[in-house]
């Protein structure tokens, strides 16, 4: 069996740059085209699809006209968009599908010259089957407007949030939101509880508030709580936890909050505390990322275990990691980033899902079990139980990690 592969590149600029690997040229662009996969023995078997791949490299903020504003130093805000592009790129060239062509097209997100929405008057976008999407807040609402009209899926890859976007069936959110997350915690709460004492912890503020309401609702289903749930405010006096604890049991403490200093802070008073009391601390899920609770200031928490859900799970022993390493070494003479991964696993999934699945109204999300590094749960959601129509679609899987001594692992 062979394959063709077709790269027509426009709008190009290249940045070469120095770092402990040596010099390094990158292409940064606008627009790529991409045809892989097509097959040359019989071409009335092959199927074309289109797929439409948005990240935020900046591009213009990194050029003034042709020249490049950073010398031989390279700007951190463009590397996550980058990397996710980089990441679905490989997952193009390392696994064909068969007897399927791929029409890929990607875009810079934050280019001022080809944004979204010049793109869609254009008519660039009509013959798009599928969009892929690391963007967030307005660009995820333009493309939900016009995959809707369109009706053809949008996948959200990054974004922890529906954006205000109801009533579209066609818009799938992989990064799970946050109401979300709040039920999974509750769940694991309902499904284990015995003789624990549970304590919400929280500062002032309107994520605080929103995180307060969803375990309120979550809690209190028919107005009656499911669960004793003590809520400390934390705003004036941090040492507040301590006089809640009991050394006689468990005690898991449910910290909500998305604000960094406010995590740090209870991980370092509970340290304290830990001698005496038994302790378990849930946080919220983007402390994942906190520069706190990684490798290099892992001494700093004395070996404190955090737990968080996150809708992504990869130790990268698996042959998955194993091939993007190789290839990201090779073409790019580094060590690929986390937004690699979710660029590759994106990718991957949804473009078999594309090849195999594509129906004119999506009423499922059957993902024939193309699972990469996570598993997938996508469900359809209704903000509103009594509508008659769902608003988008979901991933409700989630896994429960624990983050110690900058090492993330299953939790449970």
């Amino acid at each position: 069996m062979s394959y063709k592969k077709v790269i027509a590149l426009t709008h190009i600029k290249c940045i070469l740059f120095m770092n402990r690997f040596g010099y390094i040229l990158l292409f940064v662009f606008c627009f790529i085209f991409n045809l892989t996969n097509a097959q040359t023995k019989d071409n009335s078997t092959i199927k074309k699809y289109k797929i439409a791949v948005f990240s935020p490299i900046y591009l213009d903020s990194a050029f003034i006209g042709k020249n490049y504003r950073y010398g031989k130093n390279f700007p951190r805000f463009t590397l996550p968009g980058i990397g996710f592009v980089q990441g679905a790129m490989i997952a193009l060239d390392s696994f064909p599908i068969k007897n399927c062509q791929i029409e890929t097209y990607f875009y810079d997100s934050k280019s001022d010259s080809t944004s979204i929405q010049k793109l869609i008057e254009n008519n660039n976008l009509d013959d798009i089957e599928l969009i892929i999407a690391a963007v967030k807040d307005k660009e995820l609402v333009v493309l939900s407007e016009f995959a809707l009209r369109k009706k053809i899926p949008l996948v959200s890859a990054i974004f922890p949030n529906d954006a205000g976007i109801t009533q579209n069936p066609f818009f799938i959110i992989l990064n799970t939101t946050l109401k979300t997350h709040c039920e999974a915690i509750f769940s694991y709460l309902l499904q284990t509880n015995t003789n624990e004492k549970i304590i919400h912890v929280r500062k002032s503020g309107s994520q605080e508030d929103r995180i307060a309401n969803y375990f309120h609702h979550i809690n209190k289903p028919d107005k009656k709580a499911l669960l004793n749930i003590q809520t400390i405010h934390l705003d004036s006096n941090i040492y507040l936890i301590k006089n809640s604890l009991d050394s006689t049991r468990l005690n898991i403490i449910i910290a909500g909050s998305l604000d960094e200093s406010f995590a740090i802070d209870i991980c370092k008073f509970l340290t304290t505390c830990k001698i005496k009391y038994n302790i378990k601390l849930i946080g919220m899920p983007n402390w994942e990322s906190f520069n706190a609770f990684g490798s290099k200031n892992k001494s700093k928490l004395s070996d404190f275990p955090i737990f968080y859900t996150s809708p992504y799970f990869n130790n990268k022993t698996d042959r998955f990691s194993s091939i993007i390493q190789k290839e990201y070494l090779e073409k790019y003479k580094g060590v690929p980033t986390e937004a690699v991964y979710k660029g590759f696993e994106t990718m991957y999934v949804f473009s078999r899902f594309l090849a195999q699945n594509i129906q004119p109204r999506y009423t499922e999300i059957n993902l024939n079990n193309t699972s990469v590094f996570s598993n997938f749960n996508i469900v359809p959601i209704k903000i509103n139980a009594q509508s008659e129509r769902f608003d988008y679609f979901e991933n409700k899987h989630l896994y429960f990690l624990k983050k110690q001594n900058g090492v993330s692992s299953k939790g449970w």
